[in-house]
């Protein structure tokens, strides 16, 4: 698991460390460095995407620069370093560098997802071993498999379904062309077939993310930007349940390594269900061209703040920071 990752000049995370938790959730304002964050798990492992990424203002003598702190799950084994650089001037045109070769394994096993419904929604040419694409896209293709390979999964997943979303109860695929799947959602009354383009953004959100969490082999470290986007509040505990079961597999005696979950949110219904676990929540805050990480149970006067009120009307009033502020 990753523990941390310190970033020097990396856009407008100049200098600061983003503390890290098998499950990580990211909250503040637009232009804080949160989608930068998530992004840098790519770079640690290949510097050249830091290429264009030199913080406003700093000189070009100056390294950009990434420093992940890994530790293995089992005990009594030592931490390790990954670094990953850029820095012309000094004739560094990217270097990254890591102590164990399972650091590398799991680097190569990130994905990064954005949902966007209409992606989740097309129909798929199928290859082997597809996978879903950081937009969603390859759904169909992913399901497709899954229902081949692993039925009980699939059937675990359909069943999930009916329970996120109880006007459905089966996923069903269509043919639109050859060598093309698409999905459909079989409605619980009636039996009727609603084809991917004509279900709600919601909907195909909720079917995503089921899909992810319900992979019989997961990738390493997934980050998702903003999972609750364009869900009803009603779900968002379920979508909370769902990340937690890729990052503590024992909670459904599933037996896979973890999978580390760092994801962003704006939303204040999602924050609230983590107000109990204050060390899975990063504060990302701006200050001028700078951005700052803090872990919220870091917080010496937490308890006091905090008192009774729910953990987002105490975020929204702007005591905890990690919310836009006038110029």
């Amino acid at each position: 698991m990753f523990e941390s990752i310190k970033f020097q000049n990396f856009k407008a995370l100049r200098d600061t460390t983003l503390p890290l938790s098998r499950f990580t959730l990211i909250v503040g304002p637009n232009g804080s460095g949160k989608s930068t964050a998530l992004n840098a798990f790519l770079a640690l492992n290949n510097p050249s995407l830091i290429a264009e990424t030199r913080s406003a203002g700093v000189s070009a003598s100056e390294p950009v620069k990434l420093t992940a702190t890994w530790k293995p799950e089992e005990p009594g084994n030592a931490s390790s370093l990954v670094t990953s650089q850029w820095n012309p001037q000094a004739g560094i045109h990217g270097a990254a560098s890591y102590e164990s070769s399972k650091v590398g394994a799991i680097l190569n096993r990130t994905r990064i997802y954005s949902l966007d419904a209409m992606a989740i929604a097309a129909p798929v040419h199928l290859q082997p071993d597809i996978e879903l694409a950081h937009t969603g896209a390859n759904l169909a293709g992913v399901l497709d498999r899954l229902r081949d390979q692993h039925p009980e999964q699939f059937d675990a997943l359909n069943k999930q379904l009916g329970r996120w979303i109880p006007e459905f109860d089966r996923i069903l695929f269509e043919t639109p062309r050859a060598g093309f799947r698409s999905i459909a959602l079989r409605t619980r009354e009636g039996s009727h077939l609603i084809k991917a383009s004509n279900l709600s953004q919601g909907t195909l959100i909720a079917l995503a993310l089921l899909t992810i969490a319900y992979l019989p082999e997961p990738p390493s470290i997934v980050c998702l930007e903003e999972p609750d986007h364009g869900l009803h509040p009603r779900l968002l505990r379920d979508v909370r349940d769902a990340l937690y079961r890729l990052a503590y597999p024992e909670g459904s005696q599933e037996k896979r390594e973890p999978v580390q979950v760092i994801a962003t949110t704006h939303n204040p219904y999602f924050l609230d269900l983590f107000r109990e676990h204050p060390e899975e929540i990063v504060i990302a805050e701006k200050v001028g061209l700078e951005s700052k990480f803090s872990r919220l149970s870091n917080r010496e006067d937490l308890e006091e703040i905090l008192g009774d009120a729910p953990l987002s009307e105490v975020w929204y009033s702007g005591v905890l920071g990690g919310v836009p502020v006038g110029t």
